[in-house]
């Protein structure tokens, strides 16, 4: 699938700049997104064949407890562990499931004061690349941390950094 157009409601916050991220990334770099009212999503895909997501009644939308960005993820197959870690903290910024992961009530409050800070839901989610980018990034290091918790107790701290900074490159 290349060269597609998506769909969802307009007014992005948490789940509808994490979902354009997500597609942009490991499914589509060249994805279409348009942002309209709930109302005309259906016309949308009709008229412009676009997949709609992050909107009610949607198969790339909530379900089972999941927020959208979770969806798109099981919906695609995608294995990778850093995406889940990071699924939680977007689905704990989404769903107010504060317990799952902390790191969401700071996402949340960005992704709010974002939306203020763009003209459009289209820079909405271009600035917020930035913000997924450096998400991924603090997952896959935490991942990291956590798998070579061992070979790390035995360094000190600029060779830990070295280390983390080689293994975060592959």
């Amino acid at each position: 699938m290349k060269d597609v157009k998506w769909v969802t409601r307009e007014y992005v916050h948490v789940d509808r700049t994490a979902c354009p991220w997500l597609i942009r990334k490991f499914i589509d770099p060249k994805a279409e997104f348009i942002f309209v009212p709930t109302e005309k999503i259906e016309e949308v895909v009709k008229t412009q064949k676009a997949i709609p997501f992050d909107a009610p009644g949607v198969k790339f939308g909530h379900r089972d407890g999941k927020c959208s960005f979770e969806t798109i993820i099981e919906e695609y197959r995608l294995k990778d562990p850093v995406l889940t870690e990071l699924a939680k903290i977007v689905h704990s910024a989404d769903i107010s499931d504060r317990g799952l992961a902390p790191e969401g009530v700071g996402l949340d409050s960005i992704m709010t004061g974002a939306r203020f800070n763009a003209k459009d839901d289209f820079e909405a989610i271009e600035k917020a690349k930035y913000v997924y980018d450096a998400l991924y990034s603090y997952c896959k290091f935490k991942l990291l941390r956590e798998k070579c918790k061992n070979e790390l107790e035995k360094m000190d701290r600029k060779q830990q950094n070295e280390f983390l900074r080689r293994k975060m490159q592959k």
